[in-house]
């Protein structure tokens, strides 16, 4: 069966090998979280704002805005296979007999042709989160660039469109607008989908990680005999 991983993927790796491996091998997953459909929808109409920008090539204020000396990519046909869940932006490895994929939001293109690349987050907390896969999102994104040939600036950023509750709600939901530059380092994940695949490769899962909420619930559970 071929070995198809995402930075979604490596993270469930890194969280836990045991889950990892049952979730890519046998199709046993997690329970899943809540649905966030409003995040859902909020991405999709933030990716038709920035290319009604993206087509009149014309700057994006939010970018105007931070000073960040670059524009949206403006390939939108390319940028569109690599926001296809499918399709992405991927490498296949053929030592590793293996393939990563990423789906980006959206590309940011410097005037030196380098790329670099730039995720939307909405969230109804107080203050925006940068959470470790958010960094190994783009770290990953860098990387599948860089594999496919272009040149980075090692840099990815994250938009965060915060809900403002101190505004209220008028028939629509205030955002507050957060942007961050974020330094990324392709050069360690490689290690991470090499040692994924190998995890995948094994007959049976290794232990469930320490940390792992979900095996110490099955242990109890076990140990109770349910």
């Amino acid at each position: 069966m071929p070995i198809l991983l995402s930075p979604n993927s490596l993270n469930l790796f890194l969280e836990c090998p045991h889950c990892f491996w049952l979730d890519k091998n046998k199709g046993i997953k997690r329970p899943p979280p809540y649905p966030y459909a409003l995040n859902s929808a909020v991405d999709e109409l933030l990716k038709e704002e920035f290319d009604s920008y993206r087509q009149k090539k014309i700057p994006h204020p939010l970018i105007e805005d931070n000073d960040i000396k670059a524009h949206l990519f403006y390939n939108q046909k390319l940028l569109n296979q690599w926001r296809n869940n499918l399709a992405g932006i991927r490498y296949f490895d053929s030592v590793l007999d293996a393939t990563l994929l990423g789906a980006v939001d959206d590309i940011l293109e410097f005037d030196d042709g380098k790329l670099a690349p730039l995720d939307y987050k909405s969230t109804g907390s107080k203050a925006a989160n940068v959470y470790d896969r958010f960094q190994l999102q783009l770290d990953t994104y860098t990387f599948l660039l860089e594999k496919n040939g272009f040149k980075t600036p090692r840099k990815g950023y994250l938009a965060f469109y915060i809900v403002d509750k101190d505004k209220g709600f008028i028939d629509r939901l205030p955002f507050r607008k957060e942007f961050y530059e974020i330094e990324t380092n392709p050069d360690e994940v490689y290690e991470i989908f090499k040692d994924a695949v190998s995890i995948l490769k094994l007959s049976n899962p290794p232990a469930h990680s320490h940390d792992c909420q979900y095996g110490k619930w099955f242990e109890r559970a076990r140990t109770m005999n349910i």
